[in-house]
């Protein structure tokens, strides 16, 4: 399947110390790429080297076949990236129909009428039946829900997922899974997560960071059962010589 995303060796440093360290991999349409690492592993600023939060200091990031390395965030977010944040932030004094509306009217997707648009990306989410209410007002499940439909209304290709199940009890992880795998059926979706499970129930692969660099990707089954992950990631102590 060709890529919506590919990355290629992306560096990041910081004075001495590089954050991101040579990082290539891709992401499809129909495809969950889930990441996991250790804190301080680079994750989530290679989330901001894909949205444009910052630049890199080498690397290439395409989307759709088109160079956007030196593109600025918004100019990014109009091509198709959106993001999603482990803390929720609405437009507390707006409806849950006008936060996602507001995302529309600004996004790149000009094929369907903005309202009619903004009720489908609710829908998806489980809140078009909440859309009148105050977004301030939301319970947390509600508010990680429109956290997802606002990344969604720019017009998304590519879905970049931020530790969205913090907080979440046990039953409201396996409903923000099924949410995930409806949505990645037409987008590409990377997510960072610390939450093992919901990972394994998402993501088709999974990758690996450890000091920045890729250590390992492949099928979820996989890469949790490597001995080498199990040590630096779980804490399991174990002997890696096979898998190094």
């Amino acid at each position: 399947m060709k890529p919506v995303l590919a990355v290629e060796r992306l560096e990041k440093r910081y004075g001495v110390k590089t954050v991101v360290d040579q990082v290539s991999f891709t992401a499809a349409a129909g495809e969950c790429l889930g990441i996991i690492g250790p804190n301080g592993a680079g994750k989530t600023t290679l989330f901001n080297l894909l949205d444009g939060c910052v630049a890199p200091n080498a690397g290439r990031v395409m989307l759709d076949d088109v160079d956007i390395t030196h593109l600025p965030q918004y100019r990014r977010a109009r091509r198709g990236i959106g993001r999603a944040f482990q803390i929720p932030r609405p437009f507390a004094g707006l409806t849950v129909f006008e936060n996602v509306l507001a995302g529309v009217v600004h996004g790149a997707d000009r094929s369907t009428a903005p309202q009619r648009r903004a009720i489908e990306i609710l829908e998806a989410v489980g809140l078009a039946h909440k859309r009148d209410l105050l977004a301030g007002g939301l319970p947390l499940l509600d508010r990680k829900r429109l956290e997802l439909a606002k990344a969604m209304s720019v017009g998304t290709r590519l879905l970049l997922l931020d530790e969205v199940a913090g907080g979440l009890t046990e039953h409201e992880v396996h409903q923000l899974v099924d949410i995930v795998n409806a949505l990645k059926r037409d987008h590409a979706v990377i997510w960072i997560e610390h939450i093992a499970h919901a990972l394994m129930a998402a993501a088709d692969r999974i990758m690996v960071l450890h000091f920045g660099a890729k250590l390992v990707e492949g099928p979820p089954a996989d890469v949790m059962a490597s001995a080498i992950v199990q040590e630096v990631y779980l804490g399991i102590s174990v002997d890696v010589a096979a898998d190094r």
